[in-house]
């Protein structure tokens, strides 16, 4: 279908994001192929050391959860999410900390990309225009390892001022191997390579833990706007790094850590 309608044509999974910029005017698509009613898109599955899920899986299938609303968990999918590449969006920005690809599907056959080349820009993603995303490949982590994803809203609907996603893997109390992204501070989300170098092959102390948020802050790339002015953005990306390698330091180290994410 979208080969044959052309680039007037817009995919809909769960909603989430185009039907609110369709209410805004920011999108006036003339066709809407709605992808709910293909069977088997829905799934969650592990083979050979990654996680699979299909691009229709709904949030609140993957893990119930707080950080949305009732309708954005129960409709929303991760594929659809993904594929909009929107800036303030949360997935890209916790599935960006661990080896992740997405499987693209089209009229001349399928391409697997890895989710850093997949999203280019603000709501660009390597996507062609006969191409749906039909699954994402989130390859299992190793043992002793441990992520935190945390944002700050003014309430559970709306998008994050700023947030950070954080894992690690430890061997002892020495960091082997540290992935921190940013969220909401850039047009898409940033890899912070310099804060995981604070962290790889150190001790998990004040002064690296401090070392890694300085660089985070550094890494960002904020803009003002109605959430808050640049400089603000870029204290508060700090202040939830900080306390994402906290808790990641916990649960890397079998700990059962609660957190949920921090409202105004």
């Amino acid at each position: 279908m979208l080969s044959q309608l052309g680039d007037e044509a817009k995919l809909l999974a769960g909603g989430q994001s185009l039907i609110p910029l369709m209410k805004l005017r920011f999108a006036s698509p003339k066709h809407l192929v709605d992808l709910n009613f293909i069977s088997g898109t829905s799934y969650i599955k592990e083979e050979d050391g990654a996680l699979r899920l299909g691009a229709l899986t709904r949030h609140a299938e993957v893990e119930s959860s707080a950080s949305a609303d009732v309708q954005v968990r129960n409709r929303g999918t991760i594929g659809g999410s993904l594929a909009e590449a929107d800036p303030s969006g949360d997935w890209a920005t916790v599935l960006m900390t661990l080896e992740t690809e997405v499987r693209c599907l089209g009229t001349k056959g399928e391409r697997i990309i890895p989710l850093p080349e997949f999203i280019r820009d603000a709501y660009t993603t390597a996507l062609l225009p006969d191409e749906v995303l039909s699954e994402v490949i989130i390859k299992v982590p190793p043992r002793a390892s441990g992520g935190a994803y945390l944002a700050f809203k003014r309430s559970a609907p709306v998008y994050p001022t700023a947030s950070a996603a954080v894992r690690l893997t430890m061997e002892g109390d020495v960091c082997k191997e540290a992935a921190i992204v940013l969220g909401c501070v850039g047009l898409t989300p940033i890899k912070s390579n310099d804060a995981e170098t604070a962290l790889r092959g150190q001790r998990i102390t004040e002064k690296a833990i401090s070392a890694a948020v300085e660089s985070a802050r550094a890494a960002a790339d904020p803009q003002s706007d109605m959430r808050g002015s640049a400089e603000y953005k870029r204290t508060l990306v700090g202040t939830l790094v900080k306390r994402a390698i906290e808790i990641a330091v916990q649960r890397a180290g079998g700990k059962q850590v609660e957190v949920s994410h921090i409202y105004a």
